[in-house]
């Protein structure tokens, strides 16, 4: 038998470069003070984002190497949505100077940031991971693949009872928030106190042996002095860039939507989340298809605690800063209903995970749904947007609640796991 030719090696410096690349017209027009019409900005800027983003989420991966396993996944959780938070805090801002203009769009990068996450993010680790189980079952030679599991459905590490933990105790709270007709310091106060003690919490885990991929692993392969300067540099550009472009690029996508007579909350959404979630999907996607579905899903997961906890509880502090008041940021009728899908399905998905395994079949229901929301959301469904939202809604607390019911003897020994059991025996 003749063995195949070697797979060609690309270079390791290529990545940097395309993300530098996509880094430097944004920063240039920003600081050139040009100004291009909408469609070409939000391109640029947008473009910058991502770039930003993969740098981001290649630094705290190979940060891996110097912390403790469970603290380096929420860091990477938590940078790689850093994106999203800057463009949250663009509109929130903005709607503390105006807040009939821009209060509106406050919250919709953050209710379709975390409708994509899980949506799109967790159902792409599934069927990705799927799909390359079944290539080794047929035979087919799979490269940068440690094992190829038995079956199909991804099983999460015991360790990660304690992200999904404090999801269901941030879940349980976020149903209340379409009740609210604004988000108050008190609101802040208590969502960012569950990220800091499950911060906290996750920080005690010991380190471990990561499993870096791609430039990540070229980072993480480097000397200790060089790596940590390395990662540093990578935070601080992706910073600055996310700081320079992060306001045009809202901006832009405000401009396109009225010069095209598009709904600003379409694209804000819609289009934003897609720039600031892409590289952690790409990545997670990336572990799946290396059958390391567990590092994807569980960083997915990571990120939707943060999302759902510190990302909602600073908006109602920018706003305060902002508008000098104490009065909250006020939620219109049509983001109570986006609370409410995003609360409900981040409900379905805490249930099927209360086992701390999701199947295909589960994973397609995720997806499938979530797909139900983009459509309804088109101008086309304009005259049943409040009814699909609530439909949705409904849906989904009616399939968590039948399989809350179904999983009800394990949510006692996930919850004993991820809040008492200390985190070094998971």
């Amino acid at each position: 038998m003749v063995d195949a030719p070697p797979r060609p090696v690309r270079r390791p410096g290529t990545a940097f470069v395309l993300a530098g690349a996509a880094v430097v017209p944004g920063v240039f027009l920003h600081l050139g003070g040009l100004h291009p019409e909408p469609v070409t900005a939000a391109i640029a800027f947008g473009l910058a984002v991502v770039g930003a983003a993969f740098m981001l989420a290649w630094a705290a991966e190979a940060a891996q190497v110097d912390i403790s396993a469970g603290l380096s996944l929420a860091l990477l959780a938590l940078v790689a949505v850093l994106p999203e938070y800057a463009v949250d805090f663009v509109f929130t801002w903005k709607a503390g100077k105006h807040p009939v203009e821009f209060a509106p769009d406050a919250l919709a990068n953050m209710t379709g940031g975390n409708q994509l996450l899980i949506g799109a993010g967790w159902s792409l680790v599934v069927l990705v991971g799927a799909y390359r189980i079944r290539q080794s079952r047929r035979g087919r030679e799979l490269h940068n693949v440690r094992e190829i599991p038995e079956s199909s459905e991804i099983e999460l590490a015991r360790s990660n009872s304690v992200a999904i933990a404090f999801l269901l105790i941030a879940t349980v709270y976020g149903l209340t928030l379409p009740l609210h007709r604004t988000l108050t310091l008190i609101d802040a106060a208590l969502l960012v106190t569950i990220f800091v003690v499950y911060i906290v919490r996750v920080a005690r885990a010991p380190a471990g042996d990561p499993h870096l991929v791609g430039p990540a692993l070229t980072i993480g392969s480097m000397p200790t002095v060089r790596r940590r300067v390395v990662v540093a540099a990578l935070f601080g550009a992706a910073i600055v860039t996310i700081l320079v472009c992060a306001e045009p690029f809202a901006q832009s996508l405000v401009d396109t939507g009225r010069k095209f007579s598009i709904d600003d909350f379409v694209l804000i959404s819609l289009i934003a989340p897609l720039a600031s979630e892409a590289p952690e999907l790409l990545i997670a996607g990336m572990f799946a298809w290396r059958l390391d579905a567990n590092a994807g899903l569980g960083t997915l997961v990571s990120s939707k605690v943060n999302q759902w906890t510190l990302l909602v509880g600073t908006l109602p502090i920018v706003f305060a800063i902002s508008s000098s008041g104490l009065h909250g940021l006020p939620i219109d009728a049509i983001q109570r209903e986006e609370l409410f899908v995003t609360a409900a399905q981040s409900a379905f998905a805490v249930a099927v995970l209360a086992n701390r395994r999701i199947s295909v079949k589960e994973a397609g229901i995720l997806l499938g749904v979530w797909l139900v929301q983009l459509v309804t959301k088109l101008p086309l469904f304009d005259s049943i947007h409040t009814e699909a939202r609530i439909s949705i809604g409904v849906l989904y607390l009616v399939m968590a609640a039948v399989i809350v019911w179904r999983q009800r003897a394990n949510f006692r020994p996930l919850l004993r796991d991820g809040l008492v059991v200390p985190v070094a025996e998971l």
